[in-house]
């Protein structure tokens, strides 16, 4: 008997850009949300915040029906339970929505986010503007990989180290450990292979499956959506620019 083959699972993938942040869209966040709003003084940092809460809010409720200053967004730190951890939706077990599963990121003026049903996702961007690729590698590759990427031409390592890096981040926010574990430790395929995960990180207890889907935002900017489960990934790419100066 020939095992049924699952169909790809699609993975809704919203971009925008810092510039369309603007202060109208303050009205979007919630109490805790406009605190950190406020309290982060450096502006860029305080206009990537506001994006990505308003990309967060517009797209799910877009999803659930609701308005975006309604949708239930919660935010728990897993160490001190403060209101700075991985933010989630906040609805009931049983609910229609129960399974949706999302992610955000943001680098240099890039902000993504990541949205499917059913499985965890972790999305990752990274601005290669400016990376000291010497420098950061050793802190990011595994021996193995450092090694691979040393190998390679003077000109084409930038790119290889970025997605050996997006590939990771990915990996780690969708199975829920963040930056709590070293990227280092963590090892994935030669970024001219398909990317998946060849050696997890001795400090995580357990093993997950994952599937890892490769993309770019422009030629600076590449990215990586990882998701658990055996299901392959594939990717819906869409641009929030216009429903963010909707909100003026």
């Amino acid at each position: 008997m020939t095992a049924s083959v699952l169909p790809p699972r699609p993975v809704q993938v919203w971009w925008a850009r810092l510039a369309d942040a603007h202060p109208d869209l303050v009205e979007l966040l919630d109490p805790v949300e406009r605190g950190r709003y406020e309290a982060t003084a450096d502006p860029g940092n305080r206009s990537r915040f506001l994006a990505g809460c308003a990309v967060s809010r517009v797209v799910l409720g877009e999803l659930l029906d609701l308005r975006p200053a309604d949708v239930p967004l919660r935010r728990v730190c897993g160490r001190c339970g403060g209101p700075h951890g991985k933010v989630t939706l906040d609805v009931a077990t049983g609910s229609a929505h129960a399974d949706v599963r999302f992610s955000v990121s943001h680098s240099g003026d890039v902000i993504g986010f990541a949205v499917c049903r059913g499985a965890d996702v972790g999305l990752d961007v990274e601005d290669g503007a400016g990376t000291e690729v010497e420098k950061v590698a050793p802190r990011v590759l595994a021996d193995t990989e450092l090694a691979a990427l040393h190998a390679r031409p003077a000109a084409e390592r930038p790119a290889a180290f970025l997605r050996y890096w997006t590939r990771k981040e990915s990996v780690l926010k969708a199975v829920g450990v963040g930056l709590r574990v070293p990227l280092r430790r963590l090892e994935v395929s030669d970024p001219k292979l398909p990317p998946t995960v060849l050696s997890w990180p001795e400090e995580m207890d357990t093993r997950q499956e994952v599937r890892m889907a490769d993309t770019v935002v422009d030629t600076t900017h590449p990215a990586s959506v990882s998701v658990t489960g055996t299901t392959e990934v594939t990717l819906v790419r869409h641009d929030t620019s216009a429903m963010l100066r909707a909100w003026r």
